[in-house]
């Protein structure tokens, strides 16, 4: 099965003592689990960073049958009308409580899936639980907040470095289970590199590994060489070399693209040019989270930024 397969689902925590969390959120969750209840909940927060996985832990641990709905997948009213209303409807045969975990709920309707809702969590009040996990909170109703209680995951700069070094034995722990050798100042360089988006961590780790060493050689991978070549595409106006880049890197989170070319703009860009770049990036990050087609919206904004910025 895929799920054996990938890293990011067989070594999924499955309860909140084994997730990686600031010690302020893990007390907040063990207190829930201790009281053996949940109300409904509001997960936001970056990309991999745990929303998912802290939600089916807190449902093994408190006993609770629960069904997943991907928000990107499955966004329309018809999903109410099927799976959800139908699962959080019935009684559980086993007397457990009940959750439904609307994941990436950002890309919920906003116009008519999110406002139905809010009546279905409060007529399935005695029966079923909702968390939703979100990236970017302000996708969510207002209505939506107000039935929830929003958790922010957030580490601060104080705490990143303890998280960031729990993740790394974590890793190093998996890649001798799998009989991995490794290089720790590599390994330390691809978590420094991605944190705290463990999801992206891991997926990378297991796809360096498939030689069945990883060592300094991957940093070849992982260094700005292939931000050279875009940016030398960009600056010559070579749009198909650029669109060439954006296939061949289709794995690149658009948000972290967008983020790398802001933190290094100012060694390839003019400085009158860069706060052009800074509202074309601002602008083509917030049409990512409703693009159908991720990559026909960055190779949109790189165009934009081609016609519109100066480069050294």
């Amino acid at each position: 099965m895929i799920d054996q397969f990938l890293w990011v689902e067989r070594y999924r925590p499955s309860t909140i003592d084994e997730c990686i969390l600031p010690d302020s959120l893990r007390k907040t969750f063990k207190e829930f689990v201790v009281s053996g209840q949940i109300p409904n909940f509001l997960f936001c927060g970056t990309a991999g960073v745990g929303k998912t996985t802290v939600a089916k832990a807190l449902c093994n641990e408190i006993g609770a049958e629960y069904l997943i709905i991907n928000g990107s997948e499955e966004s329309g009213i018809d999903v109410l009308r099927t799976k959800i209303k139908g699962f959080a409807s019935t009684i559980s045969l086993t007397d457990s409580k009940k959750v439904v975990i609307l994941d990436e709920a950002d890309y919920l309707n906003p116009n008519s899936t999110q406002p139905a809702l809010r009546g279905f969590i409060e007529e399935f009040s005695s029966n079923c639980r909702f968390i939703f996990t979100c990236n970017f909170k302000n996708r969510i109703i207002e209505p939506l907040h107000s039935r929830c209680s929003v958790i922010e995951f957030k580490i601060s700069s104080k705490d990143k470095q303890i998280i960031a070094a729990k993740f790394f034995k974590r890793l190093t722990n998996i890649l001798t289970k799998e009989g991995i050798e490794f290089d720790s100042p590599t390994v330390a360089g691809v978590v420094s590199k991605y944190f705290p988006d463990y999801r992206r961590i891991l997926n990378e780790i297991q796809r360096y590994s498939a030689s069945g060493k990883i060592d300094s050689g991957i940093l070849v991978n992982l260094s700005d060489e292939s931000y050279r070549e875009l940016v030398k595409s960009l600056k010559e106006k070579d749009f198909t070399s650029v669109r060439k880049w954006i296939s061949s890197n289709s794995d690149t989170e658009p948000t972290q693209l967008f983020r790398d070319l802001y933190d290094k703009s100012i060694e390839f860009l003019e400085t009158q040019s860069i706060p052009e770049m800074v509202l074309i990036l601002a602008n083509y990050q917030y049409k990512s989270a409703f693009a159908a087609d991720q990559q026909l919206n960055t190779s949109a904004a790189m165009v934009e930024i081609m016609v519109k910025c100066k480069f050294k």
